[in-house]
Order: structure tokens, then sequence, then C-alpha cells
């Protein structure tokens, strides 16, 4: 009996030893000592815990014994861990800091507009590029609806706050795009060569831009190539204007996209009338391919597009009694190859090098001009997360740039003309996260050019602070510089030009909740070393200085909606400008001939979901456009009539595969004028006569059927319109 009782005792004994449990208690409060509820409190590596009450207050036992990590976690705040006692952890305080990380932490807005998954703040969807009523499938028509830009229609190129469309530099996953438009004549419209539909993101800035850029007085358009495609599926488009034909395949570590089209504008040109006379259509055949491979740690991408095109037409010209001709063909070949990935504690590297060929060969009346551009880049950058407060970036680029044209009036002048650049460029950044209300960056850009024999440095600064959970400010700062465009440096050998400059200044305001975006810009751009010459054309012989300067001055109004209405997004965009230059030749300060002092676009798409239909309207209007007229005296005092066009698409689901698409552009048949060409010369009464610059076509309509083939029968080409 004894016995019994002894191993009775003993038992009970060691299992009091081995089970006997530990009360950990304590309150988590925030950096402000105001509790924190809902916050989740265990031992680590055990089931041991509990979540903080309404007062902050948790209790738990655990069986766990000796020192233990006590981890304690809540949404908006950094993890707690530390290692403590587990005998002696009672009515203690945890004190959690705000995740200056977090999705609602402040974000430096100042100047960019940004599209796609991965924005923090997206002022566009990915899908707005090609469901924009008037944009076409282009990248361009689409940004052109937002605020800061011109609608330059003899052009179709970006003109951002008052810049000249040079002054914006297109990149492709951070690598520079030497020729990112397609071939066009005089006051004939361009667009830009890439398709939307192998971008997953796009960033805008309309000034004040990280200095991991440069060779940009004005804006940075920065296309990022998608990481995954969403399954295996063919691609086919038969459209009034040409056919496309597209196919992804998805690999367990790779994946390959291509897509090809052909565009002919013939049918469109038959039924259009025509303000120009075409000896043959516009035809493009091009192409693009990305071919994507991920590794352990990284993603390696090489993205190649060619584009070939050609054009036939006579134009009237108010200095000849016949019609011009220009006979054009242009072959354009672009290739990138980049690297993106982690190593190391806390280490981002990104490398690429890219490649371009543009050759253009024009019959222009009796003349003859052949220009070939190469260009190619070499970037390396280096990011490094010291801590969550702060970022470190540093890398450098080296571009190389070599063109050379040739001009024969196959009579008795034969000239060549030309370049080689090289630039060299070093920049830092550092990213510091103050906490979650409060941002900045800072950083420099130094390059060295050598065509021009001189080297610059240009500071970067911006802020952000955010005033409440919806709303807040931005502030931005930085020098930019340019090499004067390929009309000027081409005659290098004739005389020594200097790099363009810009500093801006940008204050900007932006409210934002759940289907929601109200964005307010204030901006100041001051411009000095522009390029002004002495002759009314641009020649070799003509007497070039740097001693231009200019301003532009503005604001910048954004409002997007999706709440008010059920199916229904709408967008406007309202933009002020002042701005005026001493440039080129002009012999005063005066306003260019590309900007109008108000623009207003709005946008709507409105889903109609008994028809399988989504409808959009796009209206542009822009304030009459300033154009010098010679029988006045004072320089550039004429003022053309507003600019108006009204746009409209329908999106119709044939089937869940196949969709029906149409769209045409000015509806209302608006007789915009763009501005006038004087003669050179006065006629016999002493005046100088004139033409309207318009439109090549008061319309353009489109008709298109999509059709996407995939194993998954829910996947569309919706997207893609």
């Amino acid at each position: 009996m004894k016995t019994k009782l002894f191993f009775t005792i003993a038992f009970l004994f060691i299992t009091t030893l081995f089970f006997a449990q530990n009360t950990i208690s304590g309150k988590v409060v925030d950096e402000k000592g105001k509790p924190v509820p809902g916050a989740n409190i265990y031992i680590d590596g055990t089931y041991d815990g509990a979540t903080s009450s309404e007062t902050g207050e948790f209790s738990f036992e655990t069986t766990a014994t000796g020192n233990q990590f006590l981890i304690v976690s809540f949404l908006i705040y950094d993890t707690f861990k530390k290692e403590i006692d587990v005998s002696n952890f009672k009515e203690q305080t945890v004190k959690l800091r705000e995740n200056v990380n977090a999705l609602d932490a402040v974000v430096i807005t100042a100047g960019t507009l940004e599209s796609g998954d991965k924005a923090r703040v997206s002022v566009l969807k990915p899908l707005d590029i090609v469901t924009t009523a008037g944009s076409a499938g282009n990248i361009i028509a689409a940004l052109q609806t937002l605020p800061g830009t011109q609608t330059v229609g003899e052009d179709g190129r970006l003109f951002v706050r008052g810049g000249e469309a040079s002054e914006t530099q297109t990149f492709v996953d951070g690598i520079r795009v030497a020729q990112p438009y397609g071939a066009t004549t005089n006051n004939l419209p361009t667009r830009g060569r890439f398709s939307p539909f192998l971008f997953s993101g796009i960033a805008f800035s309309t000034g004040g831009y990280s200095a991991e850029y440069g060779e940009a007085l004005s804006s940075v358009l920065l296309l990022n190539t998608q990481d995954e495609p969403d399954m295996n599926k063919t691609d086919i488009a038969l459209m009034t204007v040409g056919l496309g034909l597209g196919n992804t395949q998805k690999w367990e570590k790779s994946s390959l996209s291509v897509n090809t089209a052909y565009i002919n504008l013939a049918p469109y040109q038959a039924v259009i009338p025509q303000n120009v006379d075409w000896n043959n259509p516009y035809q493009s055949l091009s192409g693009e391919t990305v071919y994507r491979y991920h590794f352990t740690n990284g993603i390696f991408k090489l993205y190649a597009a060619f584009d070939s095109e050609k054009f036939d037409l006579n134009q009237k010209n108010i200095n000849f009694e016949d019609k011009i001709r220009t006979d054009l063909n242009n072959n354009n070949f672009y290739l990138n190859a980049s690297y993106k990935g982690t190593f190391g504690t806390g280490w981002q590297l990104t490398s690429g090098i890219s490649y371009g060929y543009n050759n253009n060969k024009i019959k222009y009346d009796i003349n003859d001009v052949d220009s070939n551009e190469n260009a190619a880049q070499l970037k390396l950058k280096l990011r490094k997360n010291v801590s969550d407060h702060f970022k470190l970036s540093f890398g450098a680029d080296y571009f190389i740039t070599k063109f050379n044209e040739n001009f024969d009036n196959n009579a008795s002048t034969q000239v060549s003309n030309g370049y080689d650049s090289n630039i060299a460029a070093f920049y830092t950044e550092g990213d510091i996260l103050f906490s979650k209300n409060l941002a900045a960056k800072v950083g420099f850009r130094l390059s060295n050019n050598s065509l021009l024999n001189e080297t610059n440095i240009a500071p970067r600064a911006s802020i952000a602070y955010k005033v409440s959970k919806s709303s807040q400010f931005s502030f931005a700062y930085g020098d930019f510089s340019q090499t004067p465009v390929v009309d000027y440096i081409k005659y290098s050998k004739y005389h020594q030009f200097e790099s363009e400059k810009a500093r801006h200044y940008i204050l900007n305001y932006q409210f934002t909740k759940p289907g929601q975006t109200f964005r307010a810009e204030a901006y100041y751009k001051d411009y000095s070393n522009l390029v002004q010459y002495d002759t009314r054309d641009i020649a070799y012989n003509s007497v070039f200085n740097n001693n231009g300067s200019g301003y532009a001055k503005g604001l910048d109004i954004f409002w997007r909606d999706s709440n008010i209405y059920k199916n229904l997004e709408y967008w406007i965009s309202y933009s002020y400008i002042d701005s005026e230059r001493q440039y080129k030749n002009f012999p005063t300060m005066a306003t260019p001939s590309f900007i109008a002092n108000h623009s207003l676009s709005i946008v709507t798409k409105y889903f109609i979901t008994d028809w399988k239909s989504q409808i959009g309207f796009t209206n542009s209007y822009s304030s009459g456009r300033p154009y010098n007229d010679p029988n006045q005296t004072q320089f550039m005092s004429g003022k053309t009539k507003s600019y108006n066009s009204l746009s409209f698409n329908w999106a119709y689901l044939l089937t869940t595969q196949k969709i029906l698409y149409f769209s045409v552009s000015n509806v209302l048949g608006s007789q915009n004028v763009f501005g006038y060409d004087y003669a050179k010369l006065p006629d016999a009464n002493g005046v100088y006569q004139r033409q309207a610059v318009v439109p090549t076509a008061d319309r353009f309509f489109f008709v298109g059927f999509f059709w996407t083939i995939s194993k998954n029968k829910n996947e569309n080409q919706l997207k893609n319109l």
C-alpha cells in the first residue's frame, strides 16, 4: 500500500513539473500609448497565444518554459518580437510601431500618374489604354486624356506642360527607347510604336521625376512588360484596317508572347474623304515578342520589336503651285534585355542592355533623304533596403548614339551630316520613410556628354505628407538637362552646342478612396540654354547659340469616379497653362504654336449588361493655339479657333471569346484647324497668303472582330479593346 501511494505522489509531482503552466499577460499599445485591440499575441513555435481586448489587454497560459520569443502582430504595425522569460512576463506593456510600408502609407505623387496592378495609386487601369474612345489602342492617345498633356493633332506625339514632344523620353522595363514613334512627315500625325497588350503597367511623369532617368527636359513615360502571362492562348484580329495575330505559351519557369500585325489604311481612305492625295496608302508590318524566364530570385526578360512602314502622298504647299510629293519608307528594330532580382540581405539588382535601329528613306519632291540612327544603352542599378525607413539606390547608364543623314537634290548638291554621341551617367537616390505619413526622396544625377564636351549635375528632391486617411500633399523639385534634338546636333561639325536645361517645381494634392481619385497639381518650369538660330529654316550655316530661355506655369486637375452610378466609369481632366519661350528663331518671348491655354477631356465608359456591351465616349477640347501671321506686326499674335472632338466606341460580346468592336473619332465632324502655314514671300498686293493646317481626314472609323482561343473558355479579348 505504501509503495502504491509513493508512486501516485511521484506521478503527480512529475506531471506537475512537466506540465506546469506559466501565465503571460500585458497590454498592447501604439506609439502614443493608445490601446491596440485585436492584436495577435503568441509564443513563437507553439499554439499558445491570445488576442488583445478592446483595452489592448491580453492574458494566456503556456506550457513553454525558460526563454522564448514572444510575437505580437497587427496589420498596420511592425511585428513585435522579443525574447522573454515565460515565468516572469506578467503585466508587461508592448508598444507597436506603425508599419511605414503599409498599403495606406504616404506615396510621393508629385508629377507622376501611374497605371497598372502594381501601382499604389492608379489613375488609369491597364484596360483604359484600349477601351478609351478615340485612343484606337494607341498608348499615347490614351495618355492625352490626362492633365498636363496637349492635343497636337498634326503631330500625334506627347507634348507635356509646355514642352516640345522631343522633351519626353520613353523607357521599356527601365531602359530607354530611342525611337518610340512611327514614321511621319509634314503635318501628318504619328502614333506610338508599342502595342499596349504586352504591358502590365505604365508610369507617366509630367515632371520632377527620379534621378534614375535623364536626357528628358519635361517628362518620362515608363512602360513595364508583363512578368507573367495569364495562360496559353491565341488571339486573332480581323479589322477594317488590317489583320493581327498573337500567341502566348507558358512553361514551368518561362513564357513567350508573340504579336504581329499588318495595317493597310486603303479601305478607310477609300470611304472617308481625305485632305491629302494618297499615291499609296499607309501600310505597316510590325511584330513584338517577349520572352520571360523566372530564376529563383529574379526574372530575365527579352523584348524585341520590328516595324516596317511606308506611304506615298501629295500635299498642298502654299509656296508652290503644284502639290509636293512625299514617298517615305521606314524600318525600325528595337531589342531590350533586362534582369531584375534580389541577392544577399535586402539587395535588388536591375540591369539591362538595349539596341535600336531606325532607317528613313524619303523622297521629298525631287530630293532624296536617307537617314540612319543606331542607339544603345547599358544600365546597372542597385537598391539596398537598409531598413524599413531607408532605401538607397544607385546606378549608372551609358548611352551610345550614331546618326547619319545623306541629302541629294539629284542635281548639284550631295551633303552628309551626322554625329556620334556618348553619354555616361551616374545617379544615387535615397527613399526616406520618416513615418507612415511623411516620406522623402533625395538624389542627384551626374552625366558627361562627349559630343557636347560637358558635365552636368542635376539634383532632385521630393517630399510627401499625408494629412488624413485619404488626402496628401507632395512637392517635387529637380534640375533636368537634355542634348539638343537631332535637327540641330547633326550640324555639330560646324557648331558647338550645349545641353538645354529646365528646372521643375511641382506642388500636388491628391485625394483617393476606393473608386474615386482627385488630383490638383500646380507647377512652374524654368527653361534655360535653349537653342536659337538666325535663319527661317534650320541649316548648316545658321548661326546657333544656347541663349534661349522660357517658362511654363499652370494648374492640372483630374477627377475619376466609378461609385456614383452603377456600371459607369468616367474621368475629367482639365489643364491651364501659361508659357512663353524665346528659342528657335523667335525674335521675342512668345507662346509656341503647340500650346493651348485651356485643355479639357471627359471620358466615360458604361457597361450595359443586357446588351453584353461596353459603350464609351471621349470629348476633347482645347482653346485656340497661337500662330504667327507675317501680315501683322506683332509676333505670334494670331490664334486658331477652339479644337473639339467627340469620339465613340462600342464593344459587343458575341460569345465569351468573340468580340465585335466599333469606334469613330470626331463624330460631330468638327472642322478643326491646328494652325496656318504662310507663304515665304508676299504676293503682288504685299499680302502673305496662307493655308490652314487641318487633319488628314475629319473622321476616323474602325470595325474589328477579335477572337481568343484558349482552354479557359472564359478568357476573351474584352480586355484588349
